[in-house]
């Protein structure tokens, strides 16, 4: 997958995120720090419910475009959904578990980026 291709996936899973009203939305830019993914997602949700909406909406949008989940862990606990299409790596959390987890801190060496980074 081409560079320009990945930021079109993580613009419309972030666009697919805000979409459900999830809550501090991080893009990390870990491509040169891991060969795992080019950009982590990282986003919360207040309930399990809108958890899981929020990946619904991902899945929903991200298929759509011709790009279909790897694979998906975590659906029916939804206390941390990981979505992963290859390149990007989708992380939402209920709350507490994004603060026990705390990927940021974690991937600190990734850059974080906002929207208007991923323009191609």
């Amino acid at each position: 997958m081409t560079e320009v291709q990945s930021k079109q996936m993580a613009k419309l899973a972030y666009a697919a995120l805000e979409d459900k009203k999830a809550r501090d939305i991080r893009i990390l830019d870990i491509s040169k720090v891991s060969v795992l993914a080019d950009y982590f997602i990282i986003a919360s949700g207040s309930n399990r419910n809108q958890v899981q909406a929020m990946a619904d909406q991902v899945e929903e949008e991200l298929g759509k475009a011709g790009h279909p989940a790897r694979q998906i862990e975590g659906y029916q606990t939804a206390n941390w959904i990981l979505l992963d299409y290859g390149d990007i790596i989708i992380h939402i959390f209920d709350e507490e578990n994004r603060l026990f987890y705390d990927l940021e801190r974690i991937w600190k060496d990734g850059a974080v980026l906002e929207t208007a980074d991923l323009d191609a």
